[in-house]
């Protein structure tokens, strides 16, 4: 399944400060149609922080609960619905099963109201429409909801769980980023990069520490080698170990430009920085040193079995904002990145990695990957117990999810628009540089995609404001009996924006699809791009 042409619906929380501490605004960011960014003002109550306290106190593994919002004292006992503490005659979920699904339906009906709720609706629509799952992205942009785990939404009871599906790809994700790097190479193997750091607990006897973590790498190694031998369609692994290197050799590593997955297992602490990676005992790495090494050895996937990958980090009791080792990769341009919420057990974290490694390997979009890899937690652990909840993935907002290309997907060129049933072929259409008069894109099969992304038709890799995936240009088949002119329109999914020229002066479009017509000027991402002219040719 491709992982380039899935609908998108992304969403962004935000704290609305200036009308009261418990208001948020949900917007969409992302939309697979026409006015779909639509915003929704919501109060965060009480009795949702009591469910999640409740939750935390049957689940969570350690340390001081979490209050989302400060103001919110926690009850000694919170206060639950009768029907979480009161078994179903005949039912067997226990109360940890009808806790889970409390608070998921709870967080589903808060996240997914009025406007939101319509434009989810929409956009499943479309995806099925398109025979695709719809790819659901969310940004939480007020940190002390970072903790919260989203992941176990759930619409209504007898639906799985938001992060289950695999016809709803969840991911998490932010704005704030520096641009995708445009993939110069196509991958046809996991290559893996394994680090072993210090351990959590330093043993005082370093030869049975070296031992273990000697056993634990060759029991690793033998699992991702595994997934690439399950059928002739899966992609072979290749795994090179690193036993608690110093920084300077994991560098070195890295420098290679080899790998497309980064696999670290080792002791961590948050920090404002994105956090410390423990090499060993007398080393360590920050995140935003080891975002720049992945960036520019272009490694697309980052996982981290350690507890602290996906939370930020705490001064007092306040939370710092973009602060967590995900965000801070995927804000300097790693494309996904798989963190733990809290502590994950061994035996659990060695059978969610051998589900992801199988995925991966059959050529699955990662979103897609880490959700069979979640149901296999689910099936082996069971719905009342927190393992199926710890991953979390964050997806940059260019990133379309995929680390090995299926194997029918190729750069094609699309089949010519059909006549109209007057038999009369519609007219193609362009676009050309103003600055250089050999330079002409045509348009064919009715949709161009533009970006700085090499599967592009149009791609524009020089001007670093243009997104790895900007915008399409696509033709309406509108041919009536009395016209033969096609109509087309263009879409734009950018972070910058497509800038139009109109009688008034350049117009910014930003999120929205619009008309075109034949002779009009566009600039893509930024006002001082290249001027491109869009024509109807015949």
């Amino acid at each position: 399944m491709s992982g380039v042409e899935n609908p998108c619906l992304s969403l962004a929380i935000a704290r609305l400060s200036a009308a009261g501490d418990d208001n948020f605004a949900i917007w969409v960011i992302e939309a697979p149609y026409p006015g779909g960014y639509v915003h929704h003002d919501c109060t965060w109550s009480e009795t949702l922080t009591q469910t999640w306290l409740a939750w935390q106190e049957m689940f969570s593994l350690g340390g001081l609960p979490h209050v989302p919002l400060s103001h919110h004292v926690p009850q000694l006992a919170p206060t639950l619905p009768p029907s979480i503490d009161t078994a179903v005659p005949g039912q067997s979920t226990g109360y940890g099963g009808r806790l889970m699904q409390h608070l998921g339906i709870n967080l589903w009906e808060w996240l997914f109201a009025g406007s939101i709720q319509t434009a989810l609706a929409e956009s499943r629509g479309i995806a099925r429409g398109q025979n695709k799952p719809l790819r659901l992205r969310l940004e939480i942009r007020h940190p002390e909801f970072i903790p919260l785990p989203w992941e176990i939404m759930q619409e209504m009871v007898g639906k799985p769980a938001i992060s289950l599906s695999t016809q709803l790809l969840f991911s998490r994700t932010t704005s704030s980023v520096d641009s995708l790097e445009p993939i110069k190479r196509k991958d046809q193997a996991l290559n893996i990069l394994l680090v072993l750091g210090q351990e959590a607990h330093r043993s005082s006897n370093h030869s049975a520490a070296r031992l273990r973590l000697e056993q634990e790498a060759a029991t690793l190694e033998n699992v991702f080698k595994a997934s690439g031998q399950l059928s002739p369609t899966t992609v072979p692994c290749y795994v090179r170990k690193l036993l608690q290197p110093t920084p300077a050799e994991l560098i070195e590593a890295l420098d290679s430009n080899a790998y497309n997955i980064l696999f670290y297992a080792g002791h961590g602490e948050p920090a404002a920085d994105g956090g410390l990676l423990f090499l060993s005992p007398d080393a360590t790495i920050n995140g935003t040193e080891l975002a720049q090494v992945l960036v520019r050895n272009q490694v697309t996937l980052a996982v981290f079995n350690a507890c602290w990958g996906a939370q930020p980090d705490r001064v007092g009791m306040q939370t710092i904002p973009r602060s967590s080792l995900s965000e801070v990769l995927i804000q300097h341009g790693v494309p996904a990145v798989l963190g733990m919420r809290d502590l994950i057990a061994d035996q659990e974290a060695l059978s969610f990695i051998q589900a992801l490694a199988q995925a991966l390997a059959a050529r699955m979009p990662i979103d897609q990957a880490v959700a069979v890899a979640r149901q296999q937690l689910l099936t082996l652990y069971k719905f009342n117990q927190p393992a199926w909840t710890l991953p979390v993935l964050y997806m940059h907002p260019e990133f379309q999810g995929q680390l090995i290309p299926p194997i029918e997907e190729g750069i094609t060129e699309l089949p010519s628009l059909p006549t109209n049933w007057n038999g009369i072929r519609p007219p193609s259409a362009c676009l050309r540089s103003l600055a250089a008069t050999d330079k002409v894109w045509r348009i064919r099969g009715g949709l161009m995609r533009v970006g700085r992304g090499q599967e592009n038709d149009l791609v524009i890799e020089e001007e670093m404001w243009v997104s790895y995936k900007h915008a399409e240009i696509i033709c309406r088949e509108g041919f009536s009996d009395r016209t033969t002119s096609p109509t087309y329109f263009l879409r734009d999914f950018s972070r910058n924006g497509t800038h139009i020229l109109r009688p008034e002066g350049w117009q910014r479009i930003h999120h929205q699809e619009v008309l075109l017509q034949s002779g009009i000027k566009l600039k893509f991402g930024s006002p001082q791009g290249q001027t491109l002219e869009f024509v109807i040719e015949g």
